[in-house]
């Protein structure tokens, strides 16, 4: 191995990977190989091919650890990120100062560091939930049912409470360390100069959300009730599907890109491509690319409604933290205050905590919302019987009768 490293003879480490028919455990069908990039699963164990896993986080270190480099820390080496931040000149001016002032903010701010840890990491954390079931990487972990949605609602359910807590902080850091002469014309300034603007268009997108999504959802129990399921409204995520067959699903006939077997992406990339993915993403296995239909359209509408009706909460609490129309003097009340009496004409649930608090039921129900979406999905799936979930869930009596009663 060591002589094929210094020859630069690296593919040797491609060569003689598992075949199809090695059994997991064993030598039997075993190959030499320790880095590959066969794509798809393994056939047995419906995992993710441990040499494409070391190759992955091989090129993941070398990518690291030169990106490591690239920013300055305690030594002399790579950018100055104040130096970065100060030279950035937003395109026409529009962004004021731009980015001035925010170095300092942040390096002065544990809220705003944690408020900024956290989002990534909440976001991070949703993500987990998906591959761990859409990408397996455990051995036979595909074939655990169980295990597969305790993971997925584990995971989002700690992804939401981590998503909220960065609001949180970062409503503490604007009452506490925001300093405005640091900040003066920069993109936070600009940000709470347009609170109102931000928050409307917010609420205008949920509302609609709401209204359409429910809407649709009511019309078709109705038509369900008076025996005509045929006058539903169902909408086919046709740019989900597009989306799906360019990566090389052809269940859908759009015939277009990986999913074109004439065409020329299929063509010249039968020797990039890697081999088991197009037999895994048409592989009805697997959760890899899921069938959507009406269904499917449905619910990620009313997720989506869900996620910007908590989002609208938490930034209307943070951006309102330092003060409102109805309490320009907030901030000197801190994060938390009960209701400040009659005399402004009624402060009651008004503080940042309060937004905090109340988002978080939101953020609970939508959670609710997706883990059942996921359940229900996966439920037919694996029975083997996914037309229920395609016929009964572009209803509300379809969800309460077929799936939570």
């Amino acid at each position: 191995m060591l002589r094929a490293k210094r020859a630069g003879q690296w593919n040797l480490y491609a060569q003689n990977p598992d075949s199809s028919s090695h059994l997991f455990s064993t030598s039997q069908g075993a190959g030499t190989a320790i880095l590959t990039l066969l794509g798809g699963f393994h056939p047995q164990t419906q995992s993710l091919w441990l040499t494409d896993i070391a190759h992955h986080h091989l090129a993941i270190a070398l990518i690291f650890l030169i990106a490591g480099h690239m920013y300055r820390t305690n030594f002399g080496i790579g950018h100055s990120i104040k130096d970065l931040l100060e030279a950035h000149i937003p395109p026409g001016g529009r962004l004021g100062r731009g980015h001035k002032g925010l170095y300092d903010t942040i390096n002065n701010s544990v809220h705003f560091q944690l408020g900024l840890a956290l989002a990534s990491l909440g976001v991070i954390t949703s993500l987990v939930a998906q591959h761990m079931y859409s990408l397996p990487a455990y051995a036979f972990i595909a074939q655990d049912f169980t295990t597969q949605a305790a993971l997925y609602t584990h995971h989002q359910y700690i992804a939401g409470f981590i998503m909220t807590g960065a609001f949180a902080h970062g409503a503490i850091f604007f009452i506490r360390d925001y300093n405005p002469a640091q900040n003066e014309d920069n993109v936070l300034a600009r940000m709470l100069d347009h609170k109102e603007a931000i928050i409307s268009h917010l609420s205008w997108a949920s509302l609609f959300l709401g209204f359409h999504t429910l809407g649709l959802y009511v019309h078709n129990d109705v038509m369900l009730a008076f025996g005509t399921p045929e006058k539903q409204i169902l909408i086919e995520p046709i740019f989900a599907q597009w989306i799906q067959s360019a990566h090389g699903k052809t269940s859908y006939g759009f015939d277009v890109l990986l999913s074109s077997t004439s065409g020329p992406a299929f063509n010249a990339g039968r020797n990039i491509w890697l081999p088991g993915w197009l037999n895994a993403v048409n592989e009805n296995r697997n959760s890899l690319f899921l069938t959507i239909g009406p269904g499917d359209f449905l619910v990620h509408h009313a997720i989506a409604l869900g996620l910007h009706t908590t989002t609208l909460i938490l930034v209307k609490g943070a951006l309102d933290a330092r003060g409102s129309k109805l309490m320009p003097d907030k901030k000197d009340f801190g994060s938390s205050f009960p209701c400040d009496g009659p005399g402004r004409g009624g402060t009651c649930d008004i503080s940042a905590w309060d937004a905090f608090y109340l988002a978080v039921f939101w953020m609970l129900n939508t959670i609710g919302w997706v883990t059942f979406y996921w359940h229900w999905k996966h439920i037919t799936l694996w029975q083997g019987n996914v037309s229920q979930f395609n016929e009964s869930s572009t209803y509300l009596m379809g969800w309460l009768r077929d799936y939570l009663w």
